[in-house]
């Protein structure tokens, strides 16, 4: 029994059909994925300090213009945010929120809602604010 030359088996792996399928995926993922963020319009104001490093874990609770309040994707009324918190976020492992308040809110409604907050267990809040832009001089 003699086995001809041309018969031979090939041994290399053909990643055309993979490649076609990664394209593909990488397609369908680049057009849904800026769908799926969803956020609170909220109009924080503009201060002149340094961009800041936050945490993308972090939590946020945003207070819009109407006083509407949500911690991540939960939505609250004010006044229910002392008694609901600790059920939304594990507070003792919890170490820190960021609180992002719309700028046309009155000062006292954005510190009963750091009271609120401090009241349910959490101790440090930060505040979100925007960059102010950079004038032509480079100062802002």
């Amino acid at each position: 029994m003699m086995v001809s030359r041309k018969s031979r088996l090939m041994s290399d792996i053909n990643v055309t059909p993979f490649v076609d399928v990664m394209l593909v995926l990488l397609i369908i993922f680049m057009v849904t994925a800026p769908m799926m963020t969803h956020g609170v319009k909220v109009d924080t104001p503009q201060t002149s300090h340094e961009r800041m490093d936050v945490d993308e874990r972090a939590v946020i609770i945003s207070v819009d213009a109407s006083r509407r309040v949500y911690i991540n994707q939960y939505q609250l009324d004010a006044s229910e945010v002392r008694d609901r918190l600790p059920t939304i976020l594990d507070v003792k492992r919890t170490r820190e929120v960021y609180l992002k308040a719309d700028k046309s809110l009155p000062y006292g409604a954005v510190m009963d809602i750091m009271a609120q907050i401090r009241d349910s267990g959490i101790e440090v809040i930060g505040m979100v604010t925007q960059p102010a832009p950079v004038k032509k001089d480079g100062s802002r």
